[in-house]
């Protein structure tokens, strides 16, 4: 078990119980939100990323995309009317805003903290090209993290974070619309992640319904990119979205990823409004 609750839940569980009024999948989501409460560091204010083995290296590991976990414990406080979750989630959202999001509004992947005293000790890089840079699957779970705090807890500041994460994004698309692993990577090699399109334009939809058009257009743009050139429409093919890739440093680049298809999925399904929102 890790920070990863929200999406494994939420997606499973929470979709069942939106669907069908599942009672037992009703108890799994409190069960997992339970779970992800649990690792919140309450004097860092902060959700703890990942597990170590047993010698604390991690306690005070968070990571962007936990941003995209607390839907799960907002919507176990509407469930359960007990703020304690969204107070949780509120808490950790706080010092993201702080903790993450630099001046420019690019993000970094993972902050570590002292466990004990909760104090911010330095950033790492993460599944990006390097320290400092801007891995483009970070920056849109930031966007649509926040944009999703912002739906849940209307706190204003969250829907300025998400404007200001997106309109860096938004600068930084290259002409071809094709997104890389990490906007500051090198020429050579050139790595894509489509998985960071598809989840941008998920995350810039649902900002668009409160910080204008600019955003839908965006999200457009992304994904008439992917359908157009990185989608395999084949019956013989598991995978629709194509060139998706889990680290600039991984050795393998450029595949399938299932969650791209999701996010794939959930952005068409939006544009269309036949979405069931299970965020």
């Amino acid at each position: 078990m890790d920070h990863d609750s929200g999406f494994r839940w939420l997606m499973t569980a929470g979709a069942n119980y939106r669907l069908t009024g599942s009672e037992a999948s009703k108890n799994r989501l409190i069960l997992a939100a339970n779970d992800l409460a649990g690792r919140f560091n309450p004097t860092g204010r902060f959700i703890r990323a990942w597990n170590d083995f047993g010698d604390g290296s991690r306690a005070g590991w968070a990571i962007i995309d936990c941003m995209m976990n607390l839907p799960l414990l907002y919507i176990a406080s509407d469930l359960l009317c007990d703020p304690r979750f969204s107070q949780i989630a509120e808490a950790h959202a706080d010092t993201a805003m702080k903790a993450f999001v630099r001046p420019d509004g690019s993000v970094c992947h993972i902050v570590e903290f002292d466990p004990v005293s909760g104090e911010r000790l330095r950033s790492h890089g993460g599944q990006g090209f390097a320290h400092g840079s801007s891995w483009t699957r970070g920056q849109a779970w930031g966007l649509y993290g926040f944009t999703l705090s912002y739906i849940h807890a209307k706190k204003r500041e969250y829907l300025e974070t998400a404007v200001k994460i997106a309109d860096r994004f938004i600068e930084r698309i290259p002409d071809s619309g094709f997104i890389p692993v990490d906007f500051d990577q090198p020429p050579e090699p050139w790595y894509e992640d489509s998985t960071a399109s598809a989840i941008a334009a998920c995350g810039l939809i649902e900002l668009s319904k409160f910080a204008g058009e600019k955003y839908l257009d965006a999200a457009q743009r992304l994904l008439k990119a992917l359908v157009l050139h990185r989608c395999c429409f084949d019956d013989g093919c598991d995978n629709i979205l194509e060139k998706c890739t889990a680290a600039y440093h991984d050795p393998w680049h450029e595949g399938a990823i299932i969650y791209g298809d999701y996010f794939l999925t959930e952005a068409v399904l939006k544009l269309c409004g036949k979405e069931t929102f299970l965020w």
